[in-house]
């Protein structure tokens, strides 16, 4: 009976139940490799050299996108608010009403869209590859910590490359906003512009500023974790990419509520904003 028992061996788990366990599995791997990413960006030596390279790639290669992006997105939203506004005479408000929205909400969030989309897929496309090329294996074996060649210099370019990036998206969307408000509605420029200096604050500024830095620090641990995991060759490589994009994609909504309801928690001063 015994020798039955031992060449049966233990029992393998239902799929139904691995459905459900492997969202968990992944996101106690996720922990720990942005725990190890983090405590590696405070270990010696400092890269400075990949750190500035990866700036320029993602600073100043995602400029024009970025840029193009916060045009007509200003552009859309003014055209939107004076149409509505107008139905019951609060043009007054538009200016600052555009203003409130991108640096609270859509410039942060869209350039984060953004840096997923350009960013963490050419990350994840970048470490897949060399993960299934065994060039990681490579740098392990020379006794260099993968994590901080690779991804320190990666993550740590995106948090100071989102808030400036938001930045350009915000003036530049409010200069279409003012295009479309102004020379194409003939709404008053002094209106427009003395109700944003009136309603709008500077933690409102600062707040867009911090949630885009925690977005995009995560959404890039996210592209590094995807590309470091992955395997399978060229079609690995490309899941991976895939995985990274849907991954940064649901981040930036889930990380953009939580941010939101922590910051306007608790009782708010009457004095700025619209309400």
């Amino acid at each position: 009976m015994a020798e039955q028992q031992v060449a049966e061996g233990p029992k393998k788990p239902p799929a139904w139940l691995k459905t459900l366990t492997r969202p968990v599995e992944l996101l106690g791997e996720l922990s720990m490799f942005t725990g190890s990413s983090t405590a590696a960006i405070f270990t010696r030596p400092y890269r400075f050299g990949l750190l500035f390279g990866q700036l320029e790639f993602m600073a100043y290669g995602s400029m024009f996108v970025v840029g193009l992006t916060g045009l007509f997105t200003g552009m859309v939203l003014a055209l939107q608010t004076v149409y509505a506004f107008g139905l019951f005479n609060a043009q007054s408000l538009v200016g600052a009403t555009v203003e409130l929205s991108l640096a609270r909400e859509l410039a942060p969030i869209f350039t984060c869209i953004v840096i997923v989309a350009r960013v963490g897929s050419a990350v994840a496309t970048e470490l897949g590859t060399m993960r299934v090329t065994e060039q990681i294996d490579a740098i392990e074996t020379m006794a260099v910590d993968p994590l901080n060649y690779l991804v320190v210099p990666r993550i740590v370019a995106a948090a100071i490359a989102a808030p400036i990036l938001t930045m350009l998206f915000n003036a530049i969307a409010l200069f279409g906003a003012y295009m479309i408000a102004v020379w194409a509605k003939d709404l008053s420029p002094g209106t427009f512009l003395n109700r944003i200096q009136a309603l709008v604050q500077v933690k409102d500024l600062t707040s867009g500023l911090g949630k885009s830095v925690v977005i995009g620090f995560v959404v890039t641990v996210i592209a590094c974790y995807r590309g470091y995991r992955a395997e399978g060759g060229a079609r690995g490589v490309g899941i991976a990419t895939t995985q990274a994009v849907v991954g940064g994609l649901i981040a930036i909504f889930f990380i953009d509520y939580i941010y939101t309801a922590v910051s306007l928690y608790g009782p708010q001063d009457s004095t700025g904003g619209l309400g």
